[in-house]
């Protein structure tokens, strides 16, 4: 087998690819091979697609752009005002793509292999506490026009904070893992892996409710219009055919309003940071915490000690004497 041309315009110059392929390409073996989620997809799409029209307005592509310009590209990142976090992600994105380009045999190097990365903002995750969730908690079963839409109110709030599950996986729950008042859920998370989450027993009579008025509605609608039953606990009229994210967002600032709680501090995901911060407070050890969110890397758990020692530290300075007389 012959060695790879050691210069990758030269490489490129035998066998060009057009920009866009390489991402529809990366992308199609990201979700084939790698079992990225949507979520995932949507992400690389963007930071490439952005990365390809910088290029294009300085007559560049991917097959020619050298480690100076991807460096050039997180500079003018920066000055654009983007977040750490963010120009990390991106060129993880970058990073990902020339890969899959030198085992396509598209490129003969990884120009963005040895750049040193910004690093990522290490902030504390917002989080609720256990009065202001119980508040939502009561606020969801009276959110909705008519019995039905505040048993699915109840029904989300309750699986959500029982579980600590992302949105998409919460919307997106095949209705057969609810099946016969389960103790536990089999959630199919990141990666296309499955983990098991209990529920609690609020969370397993809501979903009871729910599912009892759920299913007499579709039988309903099957035998006035011949539509076929809904394979989602949370049924939608849209194309993926499940509740919205957006729907469940609009619905959690709606209880945040009902419950006094100001909109802009309730999303699901500080209900996801509420779930594991509650369950560290508690004394759950960090594996369990790790296992129950889905978390591939222990150091994504660790952030909730984080929270725990703010909080910690607030306590005594509230309530130490000498730290009040001072």
């Amino acid at each position: 087998m012959n060695a790879p041309p050691s210069d990758p315009a030269s490489l490129a110059a035998s066998d060009p690819v057009p920009d866009a392929h390489w991402i529809s390409a990366f992308l199609e073996a990201q979700a084939a091979e790698a079992g990225a989620a949507r979520n995932t997809l949507l992400g690389y799409g963007r930071d490439l697609i952005d990365f390809q029209g910088w290029l294009a307005h300085r007559k560049s592509g991917f097959a020619s752009a050298s480690r100076d310009t991807v460096e050039s590209y997180l500079i003018s990142c920066e000055a654009e005002g983007l977040s750490k976090s963010t120009r990390a992600r991106r060129l993880s994105s970058i990073r990902q793509l020339y890969r899959f380009a030198y085992e396509e045999g598209w490129r003969a190097d990884n120009p963005a292999i040895r750049i040193s990365g910004p690093g990522k903002d290490r902030r504390l995750p917002k989080t609720l506490s256990l009065g202001e969730v119980e508040a939502l908690l009561a606020a969801a079963r009276d959110l909705g026009r008519g019995p039905a839409e505040k048993l699915r109110a109840t029904a989300l709030m309750e699986l959500l904070y029982a579980t600590g599950m992302r949105v998409s996986e919460l919307v997106g729950l095949p209705v057969n893992a609810c099946r016969g008042d389960p103790r536990m859920l089999m959630i199919n998370g990141k990666g296309n892996k499955d983990r098991m989450v209990p529920l609690s027993p609020p969370a397993r009579q809501a979903l009871t409710d729910w599912l009892a008025c759920r299913d007499a509605a579709e039988e309903e609608a099957r035998l006035k219009r011949r539509q076929p039953p809904s394979k989602f606990l949370f049924p939608g009229s849209g194309v993926e055919g499940h509740l919205t994210r957006q729907h469940f967002h609009g619905m959690l600032k709606d209880m945040a309003v009902a419950a006094g709680i100001s909109p802009a501090a309730v999303t699901p995901h500080v209900l996801r940071h509420a779930f594991a911060t509650h369950l560290l407070e508690g004394g759950a050890d960090l594996r369990a915490i790790q296992t129950l969110l889905g978390h591939a890397d222990l150091s994504t758990t660790e952030i909730y000690t984080h929270v725990l020692d703010a909080r910690l530290k607030e306590l005594v300075l509230t309530h130490h004497p000498l730290a009040r007389d001072a």
